[in-house]
């Protein structure tokens, strides 16, 4: 697969948080991802973060889908002027939007995108993917999770390996240039990519 048809999913706040910069890295994050020529792929929404960035993606001239399950539809509002999807559920929104993805950027949120972050990392934990997961702050905003992980990994409850899989960066391009980095990195034997239908 070339770069040209890669997608990128960002995981991210349906609200835009206290902090106005956090709305203008999502901003920012959805810009750089349309200027390299990637798709940007994320749950659909119109509001907070989520919508901020997608926006910025499609305004920037690039492809975009999104992913909404229908009870989102009312209270989130889809971004229809991009190419959207409407599912019948979280589970089907969530599995849609990793199978479209060849690499997660995480940019701050709350429960939701928890949930989204720490799932990819389950199944790579599992063995079930490879695909990149690049979480994105420019504070810091991500150290407390990844601090709970490291320290399952001290306790002996985490494989240790997971740390070299837990990538950090401060700014969008730099994440984008380490997702480059590792789609061309050659993959090892714990990469078993499963059919998602066998999930």
């Amino acid at each position: 697969m070339t770069d040209e048809f890669r997608s990128i999913c960002v995981f991210c706040g349906s609200s835009a948080g206290n902090h106005p910069k956090y709305l203008a890295l999502a901003k920012s994050t959805g810009k750089a991802i349309s200027q390299d020529g990637f798709r940007f792929v994320y749950g659909g929404g119109s509001f907070g973060l989520m919508g901020a960035s997608a926006r910025a993606a499609f305004e920037n001239g690039g492809k975009v889908l999104g992913i909404i399950p229908e009870f989102l539809v009312r209270s989130e509002g889809a971004f229809t002027e991009a190419e959207h999807r409407i599912v019948p559920n979280m589970h089907v929104r969530k599995m849609e939007m990793y199978q479209e993805s060849d690499a997660f950027i995480i940019l701050p949120g709350g429960i939701g995108t928890i949930e989204e972050a720490v799932e990819v990392l389950s199944w790579m934990r599992l063995q079930l993917h490879q695909k990149p997961v690049i979480f994105l702050s420019e504070d810091e905003y991500w150290e407390p999770l990844l601090g709970l992980i490291r320290h399952t990994i001290d306790i002996g409850f985490t494989p240790a390996w997971i740390k070299d899989d837990l990538l950090t960066t401060t700014s969008p391009s730099d994440a984008i240039e380490i997702i480059k980095k590792e789609w061309s990195a050659p993959k090892d034997k714990r990469s078993i990519w499963v059919d998602y239908d066998d999930i």
